[in-house]
């Protein structure tokens, strides 16, 4: 039977929301819940990850970024540059690797994802619909150009944030735990 803490209930909340309204949250809420999200375990504190906030025009520019990518044309690229347009408020998750002797790249890029998770969840206990979104261009050339990123930043994806629709979203089914957990 799972826990039935505070943790435990907004993570059995959480769902995905393909379909968000047009509002979303201000960059002063943004920080207080990085604030929250970045307390993540993260070995020697190196902090490897930030967030890039993208609003209005800057979301046309990742659109035809993925849509170069694609190296697709016409109909298709149109369609596949509109896809950053389904939210009003992108949240790009960046792993940014810092030199450590200690902490090897793929547990800071872990960092990352885990700030990202625990960003959805508390996005999602605020009130707002998220849907974590990756696909076959973000770490592509053009992707990381429009981003802005360090030549040894990667893009891990983004979350779709905006108002939270009446109707729920996709409802995940549960794991079988025996199935995930084993001993040594």
């Amino acid at each position: 039977m799972p826990t039935r803490g505070p943790a435990a209930a907004a993570m059995l909340r959480r769902r995905s929301h393909s379909r968000v309204g047009e509002e979303a949250p201000s960059d002063k809420e943004l920080r207080r819940l990085l604030e929250v999200a970045g307390t993540v375990a993260d070995h020697a504190a190196l902090r490897p990850w930030r967030i890039i906030a993208i609003r209005g025009e800057a979301r046309e520019r990742v659109g035809r970024a993925l849509a170069e990518a694609s190296g697709l044309e016409g109909h298709a690229a149109e369609k596949l540059a509109a896809k950053p347009l389904r939210a009003p408020l992108l949240l790009a998750v960046v792993v940014s690797p810092r030199p450590s002797v200690k902490v090897p790249e793929w547990e800071q890029e872990a960092v990352a994802s885990g700030v990202a998770h625990a960003l959805s969840l508390l996005l999602d206990e605020a009130g707002w619909g998220v849907m974590w979104r990756t696909g076959l261009h973000t770490r592509s050339e053009p992707v990381h150009r429009a981003h802005g990123l360090a030549p040894t930043e990667r893009l891990l994806g983004w979350l779709y944030v905006g108002a939270k629709p009446e109707k729920g979203g996709e409802r995940k089914s549960r794991i079988n735990p025996r199935e995930h957990l084993s001993r040594l």
